[in-house]
């Protein structure tokens, strides 16, 4: 039997909470300069939520300097309003004018209508972090106290400003698309309360009232402190006693977790967890009873004749709207339907145009935006053959990457997956570097640091790539800058996951994840350093490491993989830096336990100090397509293993083991 906790909605006004019922007009007014908003600049794109008294939609503003940006709107009939509700809904409207804070969404307009109120606010798509992350994370009390740590810096700006909250609950506390949270909807709001000044309203959700909220003998903003503890289910953050014990400090009884609140502030801390955010318009962590249906505004019916009079000063446009738009390119969101809620087929949307590449599970193409003409590449994955989703996740929760590949969107057509990515101009790494006539290790250095720095962000977010042959190493641009190198192809790519199914958080991992499990983890991280290794070398001697040539036997060059020699002399070598051949022998040390992580690498002297590498020009290979070769059957050897030699160190064999315990039992026996 499913269980389902509801929360019961209680709002009683008293008289000397609320006082007499008199529209206060609001002075703030729209800043010279900037435009007034109206319902028509904005289109609607999708159902967030609703209530009583209206609707959340997904918006994108149709013009001004803010053209694209997506907002959410809060939508409230004025006819459905009481009298208490129009005086919160002013009183909400007046808080996010005042506030500012990096952990509170903030309000960018505010308009109405002959019969609607419209706030149009942030659009935070990475769901609530208790509710939905519970069901995809596995979280350790340090994890928790990094988002407790967020909402007190929010609560305590608010209590600062003379502010109590008295709705915090789940539903109200959003993830950005960076894992940062956002305290939303302050319809119960109320300013102007401080220890000397008692607020008396028996609101808010009963399962997160304090003792004098529940009591009507008055509270503070210690009952917003009650509500956290309640919140985050932990009894140390409770005190059933006086109220002005409970963490009347503001943030101080929070802070003390070995959390710096200013890099906290500036958001600098990493969040335990970045949600599967996906394109900017996703909405896939909303209620889909909501999200299916047909965004409509139809015109509301004013309440009386006098209606803009009691929302006198509602309008407002946020100083900062145009120096933000101005400051920060906004992004090319094209109106494309997605797989979760969408109608549309692949082929409604682009046009398919030749092969780029052909796997044994997939194959990709070039396609075209039927509308916009843009050119994209679409990734088909046969179901039947491999369970895309593990990729499709890693994408839209890693994708904003710089150096990895963006997914743009996907469609689900049963047998088939379409993923669409952003087109690879520049083509593949090592046929850009061979096609040089000359190479540099100044090059090198540049060129492995960008891709290292990459799967370092990767391997700290418990993700392994698995499969980072040059092939998925690729150029966005023809520019050859190293900045426009992406990592493609996760298709064999793994995140840590516990034995039921829950992502772990690296705090998680370090802690409570058995080391069999980290083993196998280290081995996969180990073997993506191996492939970078491969990589270096190739780019240094202008020839692969453990192959000769295309038509070697996947025996041969295991055989020489294993054995983990390798030339560092003749040809090239002879010029190369004693720094590189060192950083290469640890790289490519056929111990994983003993391999450099990537966190070593970026430290090495030859990454760390890469400008001072030597700018002498290596020559390359005069056949690239037999380095290409060589290099393509070193992966097909590796690929058709079941067991990869290159993860095991000797010892590890069981001819070893058995060896060791003969020892063991014949120094027993003496």
């Amino acid at each position: 039997m499913k269980l389902v906790m509801m929360y019961v909605y209680v709002c009683v006004v008293c008289v000397q909470d609320e006082g007499a019922y008199k529209e206060i007009p609001i002075t703030h007014h729209v800043k010279e300069g900037c435009e007034k908003a109206e319902p028509s600049q904005f289109e609607l794109l999708k159902v967030l939520g609703q209530g009583s008294f209206g609707k959340v939609f997904l918006v994108r503003k149709l013009m001004g300097p803010d053209a694209g940006q997506l907002y959410a709107m809060k939508v409230l009939k004025k006819a459905s309003l009481k009298v208490r509700d129009r005086v919160r809904t002013k009183m909400e409207r007046d808080i996010l004018v005042e506030v500012n804070h990096p952990f509170i969404v903030r309000l960018h307009y505010a308009f109405q209508t002959e019969g609607k109120l419209y706030l149009i606010l942030d659009f935070l798509r990475g769901g609530d972090v208790f509710t939905r992350l519970s069901k995809e994370v596995m979280f350790t009390e340090e994890d928790v106290k990094f988002y407790l740590a967020e909402l007190a810096l929010a609560l305590d700006h608010l209590h600062n400003l003379g502010i109590v909250y008295r709705d915090l609950k789940p539903e109200n506390i959003l993830l950005d698309e960076a894992g940062h949270i956002k305290l939303t909807d302050f319809g119960l709001s109320k300013e102007s309360v401080d220890q000397d000044k008692k607020a008396y309203s028996f609101c808010g959700t009963v399962e997160y009232m304090s003792p004098e909220v529940v009591n009507r003998r008055g509270h503070t903003q210690s009952a917003d402190w009650w509500s956290l503890g309640v919140l985050m289910y932990q009894e140390a953050f409770l005190s059933l006693g006086n109220a002005y014990n409970r963490l009347m400090q503001g943030t101080e009884g929070v802070l003390r977790a070995r959390i710096c609140k200013h890099k906290l502030y500036r958001r600098e801390l990493q969040p335990p967890f970045k949600p599967a955010a996906g394109k900017p318009d996703d909405t896939f962590c909303f209620d889909p009873e909501f999200t299916a249906k047909t965004p409509k505004d139809s015109p509301g019916i004013p309440p009386s004749a006098n209606a803009h009079q009691l929302f006198k000063g509602f309008s407002f446009v946020a100083p900062v709207s145009l120096e933000d738009s101005r400051s920060a390119p906004l992004v090319n969101i094209l109106p494309i339907v997605q797989m979760h809620g969408g109608m549309a087929q692949f082929a409604d949307v682009y046009e398919l145009k030749e092969d780029i590449g052909v796997g044994s599970y997939s194959i990709c193409k070039r396609c075209t935006h039927r509308v916009t003409a843009m050119e994209f590449a679409v990734k088909i994955i046969d179901k039947s053959k491999r369970d895309p989703s593990e990729e499709i996740e890693i994408l839209m929760r890693y994708g904003q990457h710089p150096n990895i590949i963006t997914l743009k969107d996907v469609y689900d057509e049963g047998r088939f997956v379409y993923l669409v990515t952003e087109l690879m101009k520049g083509g593949e790494l090592l046929d850009k570097i061979l096609r040089q006539k000359f190479f540099s290790e100044r090059e090198a250095s540049a060129v492995l640091y960008t891709i290292t720095k990459t799967v370092d962000y990767l391997h700290c977010q418990g993700v392994v790539h698995r499969d980072l042959k040059p092939s998925n190493i690729l150029y966005m641009d023809d520019s050859g800058n190293p900045d426009s190198i992406r990592i493609c192809d996760f298709g064999f790519a793994k995140q840590l996951r516990g034995d039921n199914g829950l992502l772990l958080t690296p705090c998680y991992t370090a802690n409570f994840v058995a080391p069999e499990v980290l083993m196998r983890q280290g081995y996969d991280a180990a073997c993506d350093i191996w492939s970078l290794g491969v990589l270096l070398y190739t780019m240094l001697a202008g020839y692969t490491p453990f192959a000769n040539g295309p038509n070697d036997t996947p025996e041969e060059i295991l055989l020489r993989i294993g054995s983990g020699k390798f030339s560092l002399s003749g040809g090239n070598w002879d010029s190369v830096s004693d720094s590189s051949k060192d950083l290469l022998s640890h790289m490519l040390h056929v111990d994983p336990h003993q391999r450099y992580s990537a966190e070593q690498v970026l430290k090495h002297s030859w990454i760390a100090c890469r400008d001072q590498n030597p700018h002498f020009q290596l020559t390359r290979h005069e056949a690239p397509h037999l380095v290409k070769g060589a290099m393509a059957a070193t992966y097909s050897a590796l690929n058709h293993q079941t067991c990869k030699p290159l993860l095991e160190p000797v010892a590890a064999s069981s001819l070893a083991q058995r060896r060791s315990m003969k020892k063991l039992t014949s120094a027993d026996m003496s």
